[in-house]
C-alpha cells in the first residue's frame, strides 16, 4: 500500500494553489482570457482592492503579475461580461487535473484528507477561505469563478470545521466561525431555497440564463454542446416524469428560461447531471432533496456543538430544535415506508420520486432515521452494490451521476451511515470493493481518478456517459481522501490482507 498512500501525501502538495501561483490558478480551460492573453482575477467590493492587489504583488514574480488583471466585482445585479476567478486570501487544493479552482464540497472531502495525512494548516487555510467566501462573497461558492457566484454546493461547512478544531484545539478560531456558519445557514433556510409548503429547504440557483461554463464549454465530436444535446433529447423522446413545456419551447425548438434555473441549481446540487429529478433533473427545483436536508440537520446539530464548546451553550437548544423539527419533516416526507428508502420529495405533487439514488444513506450518515429505518434501507443494498463498489443509482441513464458510475463521497457517506448503525460486515465489504477498484487501477495507470464505472471495474468512462463531461480526471482530492479514510476504517486484519493483494498482483 506504500506507492498508492505516498501518491496521495504528494497530491496535496502537487494540486495546491496559493496566491504565488495566482497566475497558474487564474487559467481557465472553460473560458478565454482578455484580448491581451491576461486572465481577469475579482476581488469583493467590500475588500481593500489596493491592499490586495498591492500584497499579490508582493508576493508573486514580477512576469506572473502582468500575466493576470486585477478587477472589482461590479455592483449586484450588473452582468460580467469577461469572468475570471475570484480572489481567496489562503492557500488551497484544487480537486485536480483540469480544475483549477477551489470548489464547494469537493473541499470538505479533500480537508478530511489533509487532516488525516498530518497537513492541518493547509485545511485550516481552506476552512479560512470557505469562511472568507462566506463574508465577501454572500456563501461558500460552487467555486471560486465568477460564474459561481450566484449558487453554492452541498453545506459541508461544520463539518470541516471540526474538523479542524479537532486536531487545533482552537476555541477561539471556531468562535470567531459563529457569525458566518449563521450567515450561511441563512442562504439556506431562507426563500428562495426555503418551500415554506415543508419547512425544508432545496437547490435554488440565484441566476437566470445559460450557464457561462457550460456555453463556453468544447462541444462532443459533432461540435455539440450539452445544451444541444438536451434539446435534441426533448425533440425526440417522450417525457413523462414533469411538464416538458415548462423547461423545452417546442414550437422554437428551445430550452426555456426554466430549463435554465433548473439547470443552474441542478449544479448547486453537485450531482451534475443525473435522471433523479428526471432527465437532466430538470424538475430539481420543485423537490426537497434527502441531501441537503440530511446537510443541514447536521448542520443544525453541529452548530449546536460548537456553541456549547465556545461557552455559548444557551444558544445551543434553538439549533437543537431546528434539527428535531428537521428530522421529522425528513422521516415525515422523504421516508417511503412501502419501499424502505429515502427519496426526494415534490412539493408541487406532495410525493417522492420513487428514484432510487445513493441519496438514500444520508439519513443514516446524519443520524436522522431509527434502527428499523436503517435496517430498510440496507435491504436495498442489491439495488446498488456492484463488484467495484456502489453504483450512484439503480438507473442507466447515460448521465454521469447515475449507473454505472460511482463516486467517493457516496462510497464514504454510505459506508459512515452502515457503520453509525452498526452493520460493519457491510461496510467492510463496499470498502474493500471500492478500495479494491481503485488499487488495481492505480497499479495500471498510476493515478487515481475522479469517477469509475464500478460495475465493469475499470475507470474508462466515455463509452457510457453521454451528458455531462465525457472525461474523467486524474488527481483526484475526494477520491484520495476517500481511499484514506476507508482503508483506515477497515479491520486491522482486513488492511493487511488488502496491503499483502497489493503486493501480490
Amino acid at each position: 500500500m506504500e506507492p498508492i498512500l505516498e501518491y496521495i501525501k504528494r497530491a496535496w502538495t502537487t494540486f495546491t494553489r496559493s496566491n504565488q501561483d495566482l497566475a497558474t490558478a487564474a487559467t481557465d480551460p472553460k473560458q478565454r482570457p482578455l484580448a491581451d492573453g491576461r486572465w481577469p482575477v475579482y476581488i469583493s467590493r467590500t475588500e481593500e482592492a489596493a491592499r490586495v492587489a498591492q500584497s499579490l504583488r508582493a508576493g508573486m514574480k514580477a512576469a506572473d503579475f502582468e500575466k493576470i488583471e486585477i478587477r472589482t466585482l461590479p455592483a449586484d445585479g450588473k452582468p460580467i461580461a469577461e469572468h475570471g476567478l475570484l480572489y481567496l486570501p489562503r492557500p488551497y487544493v484544487v480537486p485536480g487535473s483540469r480544475f483549477n479552482e477551489m470548489y464547494g464540497w469537493d473541499s470538505f472531502f479533500i480537508s478530511m484528507g489533509l487532516v488525516r495525512d498530518g497537513n492541518v494548516e493547509l485545511a485550516r487555510d481552506m476552512a479560512d477561505n470557505f469562511l472568507y467566501e462566506i463574508r465577501q462573497y454572500g456563501k461558500i461558492l460552487n467555486a471560486n469563478r465568477t460564474y459561481y457566484l450566484a449558487r453554492s454546493q452541498p453545506p459541508f461547512l461544520t463539518e470541516t470545521l471540526l474538523g479542524v478544531y479537532g486536531r487545533t484545539h482552537d476555541g477561539k478560531w471556531l468562535e470567531d466561525a459563529i457569525p458566518a456558519i449563521e450567515k450561511y445557514y441563512q442562504y439556506w433556510t431562507s426563500e428562495p431555497h426555503l418551500t415554506p409548503k415543508t419547512g425544508l429547504s432545496r437547490y435554488y440557483d440565484l441566476g437566470d440564463g445559460p450557464a457561462p461554463e457550460v456555453v463556453a464549454a468544447e462541444g462532443d465530436p459533432h461540435g455539440k454542446n450539452e445544451y444541444d444535446l438536451i434539446r435534441e433529447y426533448f425533440r425526440t423522446h417522450r417525457i413523462a416524469d414533469y411538464d416538458v413545456s415548462q423547461y423545452y419551447d417546442a414550437a422554437r425548438d428551445r430550452l426555456t428560461a426554466q430549463f435554465y434555473k433548473a439547470d443552474r441549481s441542478m449544479r448547486e446540487s453537485g450531482f451534475d447531471p443525473s435522471n433523479r429529478f428526471g432527465p437532466f433533473s430538470a424538475d430539481i427545483i420543485h423537490y426537497n432533496p434527502v441531501c441537503l436536508n440530511s446537510l443541514l440537520y447536521l448542520m443544525e446539530t453541529q452548530t449546536a456543538k460548537i456553541l456549547e464548546t465556545t461557552g455559548h451553550g444557551g444558544d445551543a437548544e434553538t439549533w437543537r430544535e431546528r434539527a428535531r423539527q428537521r428530522a421529522a419533516r425528513i422521516n415525515r416526507l422523504l421516508w417511503d415506508p412501502d419501499r424502505g428508502m429515502y427519496f426526494d420529495y415534490n412539493f408541487e405533487r406532495r410525493q417522492v420520486r420513487q428514484y432510487p439514488f445513493l441519496t438514500t444513506f444520508y439519513p443514516l450518515w446524519a443520524g436522522v432515521a431509527s434502527q428499523d429505518q436503517a435496517k430498510r434501507v440496507v435491504g436495498n443494498l442489491p439495488l446498488f452494490e456492484r463488484p467495484g463498489g456502489l453504483q450512484t443509482s439503480a438507473t442507466y441513464s447515460g448521465d454521469q451521476w447515475d449507473a454505472p458510475f460511482g463516486w467517493a463521497p457516496l462510497q464514504w457517506i454510505a459506508v459512515e451511515g452502515l457503520r453509525r448503525y452498526g452493520y460493519q460486515a457491510e461496510a467492510d465489504r463496499i470498502s474493500e470493493r471500492f478500495l479494491s477498484l481503485v488499487l488495481q487501477e492505480y497499479r495500471k495507470q498510476g493515478e487515481i481518478m475522479e469517477k469509475y464505472d464500478v460495475v465493469n471495474r475499470r475507470p474508462d468512462v466515455a463509452l457510457k456517459l453521454i451528458y455531462g463531461y465525457r472525461s474523467n480526471e486524474a488527481g483526484f482530492g475526494w477520491t484520495n481522501a476517500v481511499f484514506t479514510a476507508l482503508f483506515d476504517g477497515l479491520p486491522a486484519a482486513d488492511r493487511k490482507e488488502l496491503t499483502i493483494a497489493a503486493r501480490g498482483k
